[in-house]
């Protein structure tokens, strides 16, 4: 299981469940009130790696109809 993050920024940040927030993640996160059982290869493999994964919401691409 993952423990999420939210900043007012509305970036987000997985970590493992009981695990600290990084160091390079400093700053003020709110934990997420839903739970979280399974994530995407892509966040999993980030976690596994190097012990979190943080997306900045201005990274996602814009859908323009």
């Amino acid at each position: 299981m993952f423990d999420v993050y939210l900043n007012e920024r509305r970036d987000l940040l997985v970590v493992n469940k009981g695990l600290p927030i990084p160091v390079v993640a400093l700053g003020r996160w709110r934990k997420s009130k839903k739970k979280v059982l399974k994530v995407s290869d892509e966040i999993k493999s980030a976690v596994q790696r190097q012990g979190y994964y943080v997306r900045k919401l201005r990274d996602l691409p814009i859908k323009t109809e």
